[in-house]
């Protein structure tokens, strides 16, 4: 996701929109996922498993610059809503790219019934959403780099690896099977492809 929506960023500063729109079609099939893999994947990528309450992430927030040993297996309480946050701002991002990119193209078969207003504010929603998920993604480098500084939690390495040492009397989380991956993503692909020709 990362590299998609650098590339979705690159293309549009220069004007590259068949490439920009390829990027958003992409960055749509794997929100898919997320989502759906947020619901039958492994514990760890599960909502149910890491969304807390708002007062359980305002109680973690209260002890972030608490050094303490680093046991959560997973997101924590804040983290949880943080990947929420980027999920939504990108979901509305790439779907309001997809409309306006149609609308501008005359694709879709429902482009055809929009009203102007509508179309008018969607273009205008592609353009704050983008300033917005800036906004959050500098928050959530911000949050990274504290923990490493002040907490001495590395949350880049488990993120990118998705290994991370537990404590000896912490179960590891359940892991789901690849097939079901490939499967949750094929139908992703399928759903983010029709969205864009329907559309």
């Amino acid at each position: 996701m990362v590299v998609l929506v650098v590339a979705a960023y690159i293309s549009w500063r220069a004007n590259w929109m068949d490439l920009h729109a390829l990027c958003g079609d992409a960055l749509l099939a794997l929100l898919l996922f997320r989502l759906g893999w947020g619901v039958v994947g492994s514990d760890t990528a599960r909502f149910g498993r890491f969304l807390a309450s708002p007062r359980a992430a305002f109680s973690h927030l209260a002890h972030l610059f608490r050094r303490e040993p680093d046991t959560q297996c997973g997101h924590n309480p804040a983290g949880g809503w943080v990947v929420v946050l980027l999920l939504v701002l990108l979901l509305a991002q790439t779907i309001s790219g997809i409309v306006m990119n149609n609308d501008v193209a005359d694709e879709g078969p429902l482009t055809q019934i929009m009203p102007v207003w509508l179309a008018n504010l969607v273009t205008d929603m592609h353009v704050y959403l983008w300033d917005a998920l800036l906004v959050a993604v500098g928050l959530h480098l911000a949050a990274i780099f504290t923990y490493a500084v002040v907490k001495g939690h590395n949350l880049l390495r488990p993120m990118i690896t998705g290994v991370k040492p537990l404590p000896a009397d912490q179960p590891a989380p359940r892991m789901a099977r690849a097939a079901l991956a490939f499967l949750v993503l094929g139908a992703s692909v399928v759903a983010a492809a029709l969205f864009a020709s329907l559309i």
